[in-house]
């Protein structure tokens, strides 16, 4: 090798070191005035809090973030920081005072965000502590909530509108014994109609409280079955439906009794609404692999795949028409559904139109610790 090439090899060589040399000065300045920007002991602290927090710098990246910040998205490890989250510390900075407001976090390859409260302190010229909730969920809630309202305020106007032209009938006619009698015959279904809709309501709203079952004991649910069979006798029996008891297991479940009959109650009641006359619904029992299944088996219109996909929603209805006349509200399936999830099991549902409908309802098996 010529004394050039061994002099360009030493030359690279020590261009080389110096670039990782200073590479690596730099970065230990930067390692050392994070670490001065944001103590140790202060990074403890918000790394075990439960909401997101960030420290920003001037230059709109991090000096510090914790996990819950980086599961959010509104700060990563390496120091990016969200945009909407930059913007509102430089505004912070220019108030001179804390700022709030929601920003909309788009995280990975989802195309819905997610809606983040962000509060913005200033520390000082340099940084801002910024503490980060999600509001994904409150947000639903409260669109929730807004459109229950709605939906009661306009399932209430039918039957009272209703009530009101039928009194107002009576009072017309009211020489008329015939019309008398036939409004007020009307006017007593409307009044059923309001009753079963008011405490249906109460109760899916306490439902939606959230939090487990309370008043949970150790049930035989076939007993469970059987009353609520018996409870849908009447409406059966006044069209000329057979309602068959197929008890194949008697499993024991852990549940609240009065809930448990009422959700099974509601299914058989909507299987006797929807069948014609002088046909049968089975309700069967059985369990498997610790799972006990209540399936309630009409021979009915049947329910649409379109349908089958909101049966379960508040107020909703496949078919409003008979809903009408059957004097259906809307909200048996949602409660259903809601006291299956008070309880940690599943309602199903399969359906063919023309030939009928199965609901299952599933619970775990109390099983005896060995």
């Amino acid at each position: 090798m010529t004394p050039e090439v061994w002099i360009a090899a030493a030359v690279g060589l020590a261009v080389g070191a110096a670039i990782a040399a200073a590479v690596g000065y730099f970065r230990r300045r930067e390692v050392l005035q994070e670490t001065t920007l944001v103590p140790h002991r202060t990074r403890q602290l918000m790394s075990v809090l439960q909401a997101g927090a960030v420290v920003i710098r001037r230059d709109r990246r991090s000096a510090f973030s914790n996990q819950t910040a980086a599961a959010l998205g509104v700060a990563r490890p390496d120091g990016a920081l969200n945009s909407e989250l930059a913007d509102l510390a430089e505004e912070a900075w220019r108030r001179e005072a804390p700022i709030e407001s929601e920003i909309a976090v788009q995280r990975g390859v989802l195309h819905t965000p997610r809606f983040v409260h962000a509060r913005v302190t200033p520390i000082d010229e340099e940084l801002c502590l910024a503490l980060v909730n999600d509001n994904t969920e409150s947000r639903a809630a409260e669109q929730s909530r807004r459109e229950f309202a709605v939906n009661v305020s306009h399932e209430l106007k039918t039957p009272i509108g209703a009530l009101s032209l039928l009194a107002e009938t009576i009072e017309e006619a009211h020489d008329d014994p015939e019309i008398v009698k036939k409004f007020a015959k009307k006017m007593r279904k409307e009044a059923r109609r309001l009753t079963k809709l008011i405490q249906e309501i109460i109760e899916i709203t306490r439902l939606q409280s959230g939090g487990s079952v309370v008043d949970q004991e150790l049930l035989h649910l076939d007993g469970v079955v059987h009353e609520a069979i018996e409870a849908a006798k009447v409406a059966a029996d006044a069209k000329g439906i057979r309602l068959v008891p197929d008890i194949k297991t008697r499993p024991d479940v852990y549940g609240d009794r009065d809930l448990l009959v009422m959700a099974l109650r509601n299914l058989v009641d909507n299987a006797v609404q929807y069948s014609d006359p002088d046909t049968p619904v089975t309700v069967s029992l059985d369990s498997r692999d610790g799972v006990a299944s209540v399936s309630v088996i009409d021979r009915g219109i049947g329910i649409g795949d379109k349908d089958q996909e909101r049966i379960f929603e508040r107020f909703y209805r496949a078919d409003p028409a008979r809903a009408r006349d059957t004097g259906g509200t809307g909200l048996g399936l949602s409660i259903v559904k809601h006291i299956a999830l008070q309880h940690s099991g599943s309602v199903g549902v399969w359906s063919e139109p023309g030939v009928g409908s199965t609901f299952t309802f599933k619970l775990a098996v109390h099983q005896e610790a060995s």
